[in-house]
């Protein structure tokens, strides 16, 4: 397997003060998979994973079982635990899925969105932006991830916000490996700035618009390759 380098490995956030083992094991290991630190298709070594994301055994082994069913791992018999492979298939099946969730999504959240969630989206977007300036893959997925994370939580819905937790992890290791493209990254500011703007005033229809542009977009980067 190859080593996680100390400069990729994922940092304790500000949030993690207080987690659980199990929930911080969790965060980190996934972290790593969306950032694409262990490669897709690569065979983990437990002991390993271990020592470079520091947390011990069990809680190591409960997040691969909840990574598993989230399809970022795969637990193969008499073989071991496997970064889950990608393909051209599988993302735009995502895509698909991402579709029909993000657009209810934007409808719920421009019901319930306030003055201090456009103001939050909007400095969680500015800082994305600095770390486009930077070059910063690992902060930049982690920014995104934080951006739709909220998006989710202002709809306010606790089962869709469980569903598209787990389509944007599947989702962030694909659009990790089209961000060497600049002119994607920047891209990518824009259309969130246009999502803000449309919760602004509350337009659904403007909203959801923004939305679709921005996931057919990332299909976009996908299939340019």
């Amino acid at each position: 397997m190859k080593s996680v380098a100390a400069e990729s490995r994922p940092q304790p956030a500000l949030d993690d003060v207080g987690l659980s083992q199990n929930e911080l094991a969790y965060r980190r290991f996934k972290q790593a998979l969306v950032t694409l630190s262990y490669k897709p298709g690569e065979y983990l070594n437990t002991a390993q994973v271990m020592a470079e994301l520091e947390m011990g055994r069990t809680p190591i082994n409960q997040a691969i079982h909840r990574l598993a069913n989230e399809g970022l791992l795969q637990i193969i018999p008499r073989k071991g635990v496997m970064v889950s492979p990608l393909s051209i298939d599988d993302a735009l099946e995502l895509i698909e899925v991402r579709l029909a969730n993000e657009m209810l999504c934007m409808k719920l959240a421009c019901k319930h969105v306030s003055k201090q969630d456009i103001a939050t989206l909007t400095a969680v977007n500015e800082e994305m932006n600095v770390a486009v300036q930077t070059r910063d893959r690992n902060r930049m997925v982690s920014l995104d991830h934080h951006f739709h994370h909220l998006l989710a939580e202002i709809a306010g819905n606790l089962m869709l916000k469980d569903i598209l937790s787990v389509l944007h992890a599947r989702a962030q290791r694909f659009w990790a490996s089209s961000l060497s493209k600049e002119d994607h990254m920047v891209e990518v500011i824009e259309e969130h700035r246009a999502i803000i703007s449309a919760l602004e005033t509350q337009d659904t229809q403007a909203a959801a618009a923004a939305a679709e542009a921005h996931i057919l977009s990332f299909r976009d980067a996908l299939l340019r390759g």
